[in-house]
């Protein structure tokens, strides 16, 4: 393991641990199994820094920002440091935010940054791997150039830095307002020295969102940042030229603070920010760090952390539960939080908003979390389930429409679907309702009947083809799932003439179905499938699939799995087919293949979403033995406790979200349906708390070689389904797997219910 596991010894809580109860008490933390390093390497695109749960503020290390594996502004592969910035996205694959940036150090002044191949030409440090740290809440890195030691935590709203100065004349500490992914992004940014320990200012950068009257793409944020030192003088930079002024503006903007420091000095910067005003970013700062103990903003920070952990508590082995307590850590992190202590909030119509009776969330990457990590939140936090829903309604009344990936105040309308719907349904039917119903109906069918991203042309053909839209046949799947789910709740408020009529639509993929190849094509709108057909073709271009190929998207058909089974003629050919998936070879055709497509077990793609749900597929074939083979497959070769650890883009808690799920033994095949279908743990034992219920999994006999349920029993009694209901989960009980080395010749129940009241 990482010196990480070290962290609390020079963290908080305690001055040392001396006796064998201390020790022993340092050891069973559950901080110390998560690991924030796992997903910085590879194309993981995670941060290590500090966050709290679902916070508005990820204070982290920025290593670089010139390509796709720096969307989140550090990789593993770096040795040096630009400083550390304020905002940042987990695992996604755009890159944004990275807000006010601060960087301490000595010597001669520095305007720039400047580069991996020679940091000597500006401010960046060196660094080792070696004498860096990261723990839930805590970043803590040793500033070899400088001599510096950097600490970093936060609050929910504020960051705070402690930078230990060797002794010099010369320390300084610089506000980069220009740093960005792409400094063409930066719009303007501002600052003001109110007085020798007071910055405040403002910055506005594009993002990724469109363009256009409609899809507001502007990110605003003010800052308020104060020393704990008095700072000799501030040098305010614009354009990389020093002046006179106390206040500048425009897209380069820095200040460079001037401090004398004795031999381990410590200076600390505290940082509030706010969408809405300066006035609000001063006061989430005095509300949530009013003062200046570092140690005690930790400890409230990592006592959350430890809260939320501990809602799972596991037994299994060291290395398995560094990687469960990694991943059910950055399951967490998203969406963030997105209102001030008063309760304002930018909206998507670039209004302020104030909410009272929830709390307003933004970051949601829904093509990717509706799959897993939204239905996690419902077992292990519904009340955040509700404040996320109540911020989809919110967008609604601002924007007109539910929200498809949310970025601060703008929706980005990146990837395909209107996957907030899933979220509300699976909401609904889980009996989390705290949100007005018949609004939420509303606005599911505002985004299902619109005119634009492929409904139009689905509304007039019955489908949407390939000689009409682009990337019409994922779009057509996706859709097909989403209104499968509006159906569901519109069959339980009486909405029949809806029922029928999205329905209708969520059969849609049958249309697809190209049974010369038995997989998923582009049909046109005279009724023709695409020919010539080449099921390995994707491309960012014109192109049928979006981020995958028709192989990884010829098995969506979440809501209908029995239907696509009668595609295929029966379950043995279903099986079959399945088998070819993982068996082909994982090479890919197209001139730009997507570089998402990655984790391949022949086409089938773990590092992208599209496949997440296929492994569990066999079980509805009637061999639950093969899924309990390629989950295992996939669990044990595609997760590890390494920098690379993460297949392909973490994705803002999905990817694991899915090993959550996976390691206690099931998963939502079908995300609104209530039901989890049984797959391999790979714990021991699980108690997973829900209010006052505790449900508990153990797998008996459970060993790398012993990867096959043999039976199972709950609460004692003989259970031969393949799956289990949500409902079975939360009033609490007892899960026992009987595991073996070959596949289990008893028999179980083949029929998995999809809704809720096949159940």
């Amino acid at each position: 393991m990482r010196k990480y596991t070290l962290i609390l010894l020079v963290a908080v809580l305690v001055v040392g641990c001396n006796s064998s109860k201390d020790k022993k008490a340092f050891k069973d933390d559950i901080l110390n199994y998560v690991n924030p390093f796992i997903g910085t390497a590879g194309h993981g695109h995670t941060f290590p820094g500090a966050t709290s749960p679902f916070g508005m503020v990820q204070l982290s290390p920025d290593t670089g920002l010139e390509g796709w594996d720096w969307c989140s502004g550090y990789h593993y592969s770096d040795n040096s440091i630009i400083g550390f910035s304020h905002t940042h996205l987990s695992g996604t694959g755009r890159s944004d935010l990275m807000d006010v940036m601060l960087m301490p150090f000595v010597g001669d002044v520095k305007l720039q940054a400047g580069t991996k191949e020679n940091p000597d030409w500006g401010y960046r440090s060196r660094f080792s791997h070696d004498e860096e740290w990261a723990s839930p809440g805590y970043y803590k890195v040793n500033l070899k150039d400088y001599d510096i030691m950097a600490e970093l935590t936060v609050s929910p709203r504020c960051g705070i830095h402690r930078y230990t100065f060797p002794e010099n004349i010369n320390s300084h500490i610089i506000l980069d307002l220009s740093h960005h992914f792409s400094t063409d992004s930066v719009i303007y940014t501002s600052l003001e020295v109110i007085n020798n320990n007071t910055i405040t200012g403002q910055r506005k950068t594009k993002g990724w969102g469109e363009p256009g009257e409609k899809y507001w793409s502007n990110q605003q944020l003010f800052f308020a940042m104060q020393v704990s030192k008095p700072f000799q003088s501030a040098n305010v930079v614009t354009d990389d030229m020093i002046i006179e002024d106390k206040r500048a503006e425009g897209k380069n903007i820095k200040a460079i603070l001037n401090f004398e420091t004795k031999q381990n000095e410590k200076v600390l910067i505290k940082v509030g920010i706010s969408a809405v005003s300066i006035e609000n970013a001063l006061k989430n700062l005095s509300n949530e760090i009013p003062d200046w103990n570092f140690d005690e903003v930790l400890a409230k920070t990592q006592a959350e952390w430890r809260s939320k952990l501990s809602t799972i508590a596991v037994s299994a082995p060291e290395e398995t539960k560094n990687i469960f307590y990694t991943a059910f850590y950055h399951s967490l992190l998203a969406p963030c939080l997105y209102n001030d202590v008063n309760g304002e909030y930018l909206g998507s119509d670039k209004k302020v908003h104030t909410t009272q009776d929830f709390s307003n969330y933004t970051v949601m990457s829904l093509w990717d979390t509706f799959r897993a990590q939204n239905p996690l939140l419902t077992l292990i936090t519904p009340d955040k389930t509700n404040d996320i829903i109540n911020s989809m309604l919110a967008q609604y009344d601002e924007y007109g429409l539910l929200p498809v990936w949310s970025l601060w105040s703008s929706e980005t309308n990146c990837m395909i679907g209107y996957h907030s719907i899933p979220v509300i349904v699976d909401a609904y039917f889980k009996g989390i309702r705290g949100y007005n119903v018949e609004k939420a109906y509303e606005a599911m069918k505002a985004s299902a009947m619109q005119d634009e991203f492929g409904v139009k042309e689905l509304k007039q053909y019955g489908y949407i083809p390939y000689d009409k839209y682009n990337k019409s046949v994922s779009t057509s799947l996706e859709y097909c799932y989403d209104d499968w789910c509006i159906a569901q709740i519109a069959k339980d408020l009486k909405r029949n003439d809806d029922y029928k009529y999205f329905m209708k639509r969520a059969a849609t993929y049958k249309t697809y179905f190209d049974k010369e190849y038995k997989l998923m094509n582009g049909f046109s709108s005279k009724g023709k499938f695409r020919r010539p057909f080449d099921p390995f073709y994707s491309s960012y271009g014109e192109c049928d699939w979006v981020e995958g190929n028709s192989w990884q998207y010829s098995f969506f058909v979440p809501h209908d799995v029995e239907g696509l089974i009668a595609l295929h003629g029966d379950k043995n050919t279903f099986a079959e087919a399945l088998d070819k998936l993982f068996s082909v070879p994982t090479d890919m055709s197209g001139h730009d293949v997507p570089i998402d497509i990655t984790g391949l077990i022949g086409q089938y793609a773990h590092g992208n979403e599209p496949s997440h749900h296929v492994a569990y597929l066999y079980n509805y074939a009637g061999q639950p033995h093969k899924t309990q083979e390629k989950v295992h497959e996939i669990m044990t070769t595609l997760y590890t406790t390494q920098p690379d650890g993460l297949c392909g883009n973490e994705d803002c808690g999905q990817m694991s979200a899915w090993y959550v799920y996976s390691a206690m033994g099931f998963y939502p095949v079908n995300p609104a349906g209530g039901v989890y279908v049984f797959g391999k743990p790979m714990l021991d034992k699980a108690d997973l708390k829900i209010g006052a219920n505790t449900f508990t999994i153990e797998a008996h006999n459970l060993s790398k070689e012993n990867i096959y349920i043999q039976s199972i029993k709950l609460n004692g009694e003989k259970y031969n389904k393949l799956y289990i209901t949500h409902q079975d989960i939360v009033k609490g009980g007892k899960l026992e797997f009987e595991m073996g080395a070959q596949p289990s010749t008893n028999e179980f129940i083949l029929t998995i219910p999809n809704r809720w009241d096949e159940q």
